[in-house]
């Protein structure tokens, strides 16, 4: 059970309440305008229940056991104007460390890391460029974090099919790498269990579909309404604030949903399981990294199964085949890289046609 335990730690619970200025607001010290710790959010918000909330989750323990300010920032839109000018603030704040969370910062991250040689930098799901990709540098000041997305759908997809699960759904939200790499983690999944069941060609199929954006939206959930009245299952939802009309059709169907990033068990009573990525360890960590003098700047770190980077809450999920047992050798597998990976993105537009599939039907 020690793999379980471990796999544990990247959830923590809890929920963070908003506040105050849309452009900059969250937990301060003492009603100041700055914070030593900030965090700028993407398109999402600390309370998303997903990559934003993990991230903030983070910052706000490592603060509050350590008593050190800390703040969020909104960026008034999604641009890297605006984003940099969230930065720019909370510097200007008093920041020594700035946690963005998603890819949309790499730009952002390019320009600030040497705009503020002496600020921290913490990454999530991306490393930095500039804006026409010609140059990529993880500066002394910064570290870009990533994590084996392809292998937390694959366990969503593998337990699923153990569990008895035969029509399958993926919902991803915009088709970026990190998406594109749940889906294909998880419809190869399926796949390797459907041979270890030793099941018929075709017998197990998955619906396919990204939504273009991660806010929820009545669009998405007659999508996955749609689904699951012509006879889908369970929906892999990994589309952000998406997944929350996801897991509202899943539950009027009285059908199955699985989340994404972190725990989102409380969101439905639909939801079995959710594949994780340790956003909450790999900030913390950070974080406290750079108090300790071992900032691990200049690199690009890959949090996946052999690092414990990735995995299944199994303490909260409600599986009624799939057992512990079958979780921890899954995971071994995947953590010593017996189980083939597939990193190529075959197109460009995230098809997972391509695949190397003799069981699994998609149907996009």
């Amino acid at each position: 059970m020690k793999k379980l335990t471990i796999v544990w730690v990247v959830v923590f619970a809890g929920f963070i309440a908003a506040g105050g200025a849309v452009f900059a607001r969250g937990k301060t010290d003492k009603g100041g305008a700055g914070a030593e710790l900030a965090l700028i959010t993407d398109s999402g918000t600390i309370n998303d229940k997903s990559f934003n909330q993990g991230a903030w989750e983070s910052v706000v323990r490592y603060a509050a056991e350590h008593k050190i300010s800390h703040k969020y920032y909104q960026p008034a839109e999604i641009s890297d104007d605006a984003y940099l000018a969230a930065i720019d603030l909370a510097v200007r704040g008093g920041a020594k460390v700035v946690v963005t969370p998603g890819f949309l910062f790499e730009t952002a991250i390019f320009i600030a890391q040497d705009r503020y040689a002496d600020v921290r930098f913490v990454l999530i799901d991306g490393s930095p460029h500039s804006a026409d990709y010609a140059q990529v540098k993880v500066g002394a000041n910064t570290v870009g974090i990533t994590y084996a997305e392809d292998q937390a759908g694959f366990l969503a997809g593998y337990a699923a099919v153990k569990d008895g699960y035969r029509n399958l759904g993926y919902v991803g939200g915009m088709a970026v790498p990190s998406v594109i790499r749940y889906g294909y983690g998880y419809v190869q999944g399926a796949e390797y269990a459907a041979k270890e069941l030793g099941l018929a060609s075709g017998s197990v199929t998955v619906n396919y579909h990204y939504t273009g954006g991660f806010l929820p939206s009545p669009e998405v959930q007659a999508k996955a309404a749609s689904w699951y009245n012509t006879g889908v299952e369970v929906i892999f939802a990994a589309a952000g604030g998406a997944g929350n009309s996801v897991f509202a059709a899943a539950q009027q169907a009285n059908k199955k949903a699985i989340g994404v990033d972190v725990d989102q068990s409380g969101e439905s009573p639909a939801i079995i399981t959710s594949a994780l990525k340790g956003v909450t360890v790999s900030v913390y960590d950070s974080i406290a990294a750079f108090y300790k003098g071992s900032f691990p700047g200049g690199q690009d770190l890959v949090f996946d199964a052999k690092r414990n980077g990735v995995g299944l809450p199994l303490e909260t999920s409600k599986f009624t085949r799939f057992t512990a047992n079958d979780y921890n050798q899954i995971f071994e597998l995947l953590a010593n890289e017996t189980v083939p990976r597939q990193f190529e993105i075959p197109s460009a537009n995230g098809s997972p046609s391509a695949l190397p599939l003799t069981i699994v039907k998609v149907i996009e």
